[in-house]
């Protein structure tokens, strides 16, 4: 028996004791925070990427439409992401490019360059639960994951969607007064902290849509990237399918490569 161990002090003993009421102390709110602390520790250091992209939208006929892009993001250490998208196909979408400088606390930059109109808009912070580009994400959804821009509660764990592995699933709630969600619940594998399916609550606290990530991969024997996400808009019966291909990293972006002037030359 582990107590008739003479190796088995009290001090271990005290010290096992301690470990454990820790544990057992730490609040719904503590563990989820603790959840999403470590899911943004396990995707930093990857410096930038490039990727292609098809979103095929969906209506709730089944009617479909495909647009073609590409999308280039820059890590920025202790703050969010910069990302710069840009529309190939089909032509009259053409040369449209959205550019975004997330935040790690403050609101969000972002901005959309229509060539039809020769001009820059800027999204303003109370329009980025309006659709992008006719799809079922919104512009919020397009900023990088940051954990100061949420307060969270952990619920439980239980199998992933469609996964044979144990998922950690919280809530978080947005700080933003200006976010479209009262609150989004998150299943994140236990193993790799990777978010496998996500649901998000509207103001009225309605479910209104759910995307699913699927088709993992791994690069640089560290990052994990999904080849498919899909938004599902419950309310609407609409939905916008995202596959990712070719994607690579540390090609050698900088910021120069994403600001204002960069959406006009977008090629």
């Amino acid at each position: 028996m582990l107590f008739n161990n003479p190796r088995f002090t009290p001090l271990i003993f005290l010290a096992l004791l301690t470990a454990s009421n820790h544990v057992l102390a730490e609040t719904a709110e503590e563990k989820g925070l603790r959840i999403a602390k470590e899911a943004k520790q396990r995707d930093q250091g990857w410096q930038d990427s490039q990727a292609d992209m098809a979103m095929i939208l969906s209506n709730s006929e089944g009617q479909e439409s495909r647009r073609e892009l590409r999308i280039k993001t820059l890590e920025i250490a202790d703050d969010g992401d910069k990302s710069l998208t840009i529309f190939d196909h089909p032509a009259d979408v053409k040369g449209t490019a959205f550019l975004s400088f997330s935040h790690a606390v403050e609101a969000d930059e972002q901005w959309l360059y229509l060539p039809a109109l020769k001009r820059v808009k800027r999204i303003s912070s109370r329009n980025k639960s309006g659709p992008f580009m006719g799809s079922e994400f919104a512009y919020e959804d397009l900023a990088s994951f940051e954990v100061a821009k949420y307060h969270y509660r952990y619920l439980r764990d239980e199998v992933c969607p469609d996964q044979p592995m144990t998922c950690h699933v919280a809530e978080y709630y947005p700080n933003d007064p200006h976010s479209g969600y009262t609150r989004q619940i998150v299943w994140l594998d236990v193993d790799e902290y990777r978010p496998w399916k996500i649901e998000f609550y509207d103001r009225k606290n309605s479910l209104l849509k759910t995307l699913t990530h699927s088709d993992y991969q791994q690069y640089l024997n560290h990052y994990w990237r999904p080849d498919r996400m899909l938004m599902v808009n419950h309310q609407t019966g609409k939905s916008t399918e995202l596959t990712w291909q070719n994607y690579r990293f540390q090609t050698g972006l900088d910021a120069a490569d994403f600001n204002r002037n960069s959406l006009k030359r977008a090629r």
